[in-house]
């Protein structure tokens, strides 16, 4: 798992330093990075920017002292850090803002892992799902009840619909690789990433945070011999699915 790639402590926003791939194999760091709400405090820091405390605990419906709580130990393992309170923001400069770390983090092979660290991971990687799905669900209804419900001007007429209402590409595909191959793959994909990435001041008006994604694992070896039931065919499901 591969994330943002990034920066290090108290800086300004926009401000950004390049690093290179970072491996988590400490089972405290991962067990921190693990803890379903902080998971869900990175994700909203990583979709909607810096934050406080307090717009943490209201967006995800907990109590300052938890979010502190947690935001402490994300600081600790390096995952969040204080940046200047922005310019935008109202409130008052005694408030600490807070952001996610950008970072090319990545996980020891599962061949390496102990089995504790295992269950650790597959925990992280269950919820990280989870909440991934949950949040492209409620993006592609969000886009939907705003194509639905668009704003009519005064004269009736029906208003622009929301550009972005499209953006949603994805590809589910089939490639025969050998393992240095499905190696260099992945490089050449967060090296893709990474031509796309840019600081905040040369980012262009109506540009939006695009959540990636990157999931790839080998396919079974034998075929089942009995089609598990209400599973549609390969042709019957959305996306490109070039085999």
């Amino acid at each position: 798992m591969a994330q943002e790639p990034g920066a290090k402590p108290l800086v300004r926003r926009g401000e950004e330093s390049s690093r290179g791939p970072t491996e988590l194999s400490d089972l405290a760091t991962l067990k921190a990075l693990a803890q379903p709400r902080r998971q869900r405090m990175l994700q909203h820091l990583t979709v909607h920017g810096p934050a406080t405390s307090a717009t943490l605990a209201r967006a995800l419906g907990l109590n300052t002292g938890a979010t502190s709580y947690h935001l402490r130990e994300l600081a600790r393992y390096g995952f969040v850090e204080e940046v200047d309170r922005p310019a935008e923001a109202g409130g008052h400069g005694r408030e600490r803002w807070w952001r996610a770390v950008p970072g090319d983090r990545r996980f020891p092979p599962r061949s390496r892992q102990s089995p504790e660290m295992r269950l650790v991971m597959d925990e992280l990687n269950h919820h990280a799902y989870a909440a991934d799905l949950e949040l492209f669900e409620q993006m592609q209804m969000q886009m939907q009840a705003q194509r639905q419900l668009r704003t009519r001007g005064v004269d009736g007429e029906v208003g622009e619909a929301d550009p972005w209402v499209d953006a949603f590409p994805y590809s589910r595909g089939s490639i025969r690789l050998t393992l240095p191959e499905l190696r260099a793959f992945f490089e050449e994909y967060i090296a893709l990433l990474n031509r796309y990435k840019r600081p905040e001041a040369d980012t262009p008006p109506g540009a939006r945070t695009v959540l990636t994604r990157f999931l790839a694992f080998p396919a079974p070896d034998t075929a089942p011999d009995i089609a598990p039931a209400n599973r549609p065919a390969p042709h019957d499901r959305p996306g490109s699915d070039p085999s």
